[in-house]
């Protein structure tokens, strides 16, 4: 193994464990938020109110240092509201760009499918362009820019569902849940005089986090591992329970995780078990269910779960270049 993975682990695990601070008992998750961080992707959390989605991406803009937005969608809001407009200063006679909330690094857009398509598409270019475009002129976006959106999963009345075309942008879809008793106890000790996130200290500085998105680009994946991945969104497009299955963009975001979970553990090479333990999160919002799998009450998690259990894993050495 060759030393220049060192400071990605060190970046990471820094970042991790100043997270776990203030986000009790979901490591997992916090690596996922890392992952996304690493490459450059977006994050879709769906899950219910109260479990800690906003505190973690407050939490990552703080030990970031990076600049935080919060959103909070609803059904009258317009593009405009995002982002931003040009106003006419009648003393200098031209027009001026007032920037909205999306010009932050870390972007907390809350309830996501509550606003209309319109505005939802006003979100589209900036999380894959890096860039927005307001009269016809183009301002580009800061670095790093993440993108955290949340829905609710259990309320459906005043909602309009992401189309497919907006939920491929998000990296990875994934979920917070109840934390256990020892650990909900744990928060309530935690909280009883403070917030533990008024404590948070900013432990990596943003020309870190770039350095760290250039440098998972050299973790060498195997010839067989890229081949796992390809059979596993392929496997998708073919099963009868799915009307759509997982674009090349699937691919190519099990590709990139799988080099910044390697990264993250220490390893200049990717191993099946990190595609094998993205893909849930990855996939499962990348298909579209046949109409008869709904009703038998299939969810997405399950295609990808029978995905995985019917394919073979490749074996052997994988860093051999």
């Amino acid at each position: 193994m060759t030393n220049f993975m060192t400071p990605i682990e060190e970046f990471s695990q820094k970042l991790i464990q100043n997270l776990e601070r203030v986000i009790i008992g979901k490591r997992t998750t916090i690596e996922q938020v890392v992952i996304a961080l690493l490459c450059q992707g977006h994050i879709l959390i769906e899950d219910v109110p109260g479990v800690g989605k906003t505190m973690l991406a407050r939490s990552l803009a703080k030990s970031l240092g990076c600049t935080f937005s919060r959103i909070q969608f609803t059904p009258d809001m317009l593009p405009s509201d995002i982002t931003g407009v040009s106003i006419y200063n009648q003393k200098t006679m031209q027009f001026e760009f007032r920037p909205g909330p999306i010009m932050a690094q870390i972007i907390l857009v809350d309830e996501i499918n509550r606003a209309t398509p319109k505005t939802q598409s006003a979100l589209l270019e900036a999380m894959e362009e890096r860039q927005i475009s307001v009269d016809g002129k183009t301002h580009f976006l800061p670095s790093p820019f993440l993108v955290i959106g949340t829905q609710n999963p259990i309320e459906y009345e005043g909602t309009f569902p992401l189309p497919e075309a907006q939920l491929d942008r998000f990296l990875l879809r994934i979920k917070l849940g109840y934390p256990e008793k020892n650990e909900e106890i744990k928060i309530l000790e935690i909280q009883r005089l403070n917030h533990p996130i008024t404590a948070l200290n900013t432990i990596v500085g943003e020309e870190e986090v770039l350095k760290a998105q250039r440098m998972i680009k050299d973790v060498y994946v195997s010839d067989r591992v890229m081949r796992y991945i390809v059979d596993l969104t392929h496997a998708t497009r073919s099963s009868a329970d799915v009307f759509l299955g997982s674009s090349p963009r699937g691919s190519l975001a099990l590709y990139r995780a799988g080099q910044a979970r390697a990264a993250i553990n220490g390893r200049d090479f990717v191993l099946p078990d990190d595609i094998k333990i993205l893909a849930i999160p990855i996939l499962s919002h990348r298909i579209v269910l046949d109409p008869s799998a709904r009703l038998k009450n299939i969810s997405s998690y399950q295609i990808i779960e029978e995905v995985l259990n019917s394919l073979p894993v490749p074996g052997g050495d994988f860093n051999v270049r």
